[in-house]
């Protein structure tokens, strides 16, 4: 089970950059996290400085994920991706 939703999950990082049109950035953050989380862990590391807002913003949407694991923030990518695949295709 863990290596077919790994399988999965490394196939919707692919297809996402195929999207004929690029989600808004809202989505493109929970992707981030999501994929971060599925990929990583839990956040690690310093907040970035004031000065580096898209870090700053970044690392806050995936902190929120902590505790959740790494085989929900896979399937909770997969899931996204599929629907950003059916929402282009119709």
């Amino acid at each position: 089970m863990a290596e077919q939703l790994e399988a999965q999950f490394q196939q919707a990082s692919q297809d996402v950059v195929k999207l004929p049109k690029a989600p808004d950035n809202d989505v493109k953050l929970q992707l981030y996290a999501l994929y971060k989380q599925g990929s990583a862990g839990d956040c690690t590391g310093e907040r970035p400085g004031m000065l580096d807002f898209v870090g700053r913003v970044k690392y806050d949407c995936w902190k929120k994920l902590a505790g959740t694991s790494q085989e929900d923030a896979m399937q909770q990518y997969i899931d996204l991706v599929e629907k950003l695949k059916a929402e282009a295709s119709s």
